[in-house]
């Protein structure tokens, strides 16, 4: 009889741990930018699926860099980085891969998301959204079309002190690449030098450096020629019809955002799923409407009022046209002279 219940108790004990598998893999973890998809994501997922989300918000990629690198990924198992950081992310062993038999949505996408520079194929990244990066005026204000990063880095003397640069280093240097002519993933001494040189000039003519803000200094007439990245020139062109956005004629950067799974992910079938439902359709179309990006989700931009295309016409660029473009890449061991010669940027008086 004792070892009977001792047998009862201990099947009794494996179902409970079994449970409490279950249980544990009916949840995910997920890290995003602020605002970056549907407030009531969590909700529509659950009724989807009956899998629980928890939401991490993180501010900057290199923010949930240092967290899944300390960490070995442990903790997360979905998160949303700029490409250089997914590609980064995966040289280091720390991503899942992603299984598309798993992802029917990924036939949401436009053939040319698959065709990306840091990742062909989709192999361990899901492109969310993607776009450009360039000159956001005060078309009312400024004389003449900007039609070069010059007119930004070496700008008219009616310009000077209303001018601002984007202060995350990849995009503030690549600036100066593309004036120069250089690859945006530049990394060799003598042209960090050159344009390091270029920068700090162009710094004492600047109103601020200014990530977050530009469009409202747009807006009121503090600055009237900035770097921009195109969504967020349209939120200026939201509340001001003046304000435009330019590509220079030496090109931009091709900026991806992606969502990646951890390798440590407790909950990879879950985590495919969740993929799954952010590449609906629907989602798409909120992505364009709210974030004000385009997306890589051509069932999405189907749905998108074609007015809102023709008021805010980078939205419009065609995917071929965006592939014209030059990646951001991770830099791996450049990485360090780079950062180098940011922070003398930054320190320059």
């Amino acid at each position: 009889m004792k070892l009977k219940a001792f047998a009862t108790a201990a099947i009794a004990a494996v179902a409970i741990a079994a449970s409490a598998t279950a249980a544990l893999a009916e949840k995910l973890v997920i890290s995003n930018w602020d605002g970056y998809m549907p407030k009531d994501m969590a909700e529509k997922f659950k009724a989807a699926t009956g899998i629980d989300l928890e939401i991490a918000v993180h501010a900057t990629n290199e923010e949930i860099m240092g967290k899944v690198t300390a960490s070995g990924g442990e903790g997360f198992d979905v998160l949303f980085v700029s490409s250089p950081f997914a590609e980064a992310l995966n040289k280091l062993g720390l991503l899942a891969p992603i299984d598309h038999a798993k992802v029917p949505n990924l036939a949401n996408l436009y053939p040319e998301a698959t065709k990306l520079q840091h990742d062909p194929g989709n192999a361990y990244s899901v492109p969310y959204t993607w776009g450009t990066t360039g000159l956001c005026y005060r078309s009312d204000k400024v004389k003449a079309e900007p039609t070069s990063w010059n007119a930004l880095l070496k700008p008219a003397d009616d310009l000077k002190g209303k001018i601002t640069m984007l202060a995350t280093d990849r995009w503030l240097m690549a600036a100066g690449f593309l004036a120069e002519g250089l690859s945006v993933n530049t990394a060799d001494q003598a042209s960090l030098d050159k344009v390091r040189d270029r920068l700090i000039d162009t710094k004492r003519q600047l109103l601020a450096y200014d990530d977050t803000t530009f469009f409202s200094k747009l807006v009121s007439g503090e600055a009237l020629l900035v770097q921009a990245w195109d969504g967020w020139c349209n939120y200026g062109i939201a509340e001001n019809p003046a304000i435009k956005y330019v590509i220079p004629q030496e090109g931009s950067d091709l900026w991806v955002d992606t969502i990646v799974i951890t390798k440590a992910s407790k909950n990879p079938e879950a985590a495919h799923k969740f993929i799954d439902f952010v590449l609906n359709a629907d989602n798409g179309k909120w992505v364009v409407e709210n974030i004000m990006y385009k997306t890589p989700n051509k069932a999405g931009m189907d749905l998108v009022d074609k007015a809102m295309l023709e008021k805010y016409p980078n939205m419009a660029i065609a995917p071929a046209d965006l592939l014209k473009y030059e990646q951001l890449r991770d830099l791996g061991g450049g990485m360090k002279a780079f950062s180098k010669t940011v922070s003398e940027i930054m320190a320059a008086k």
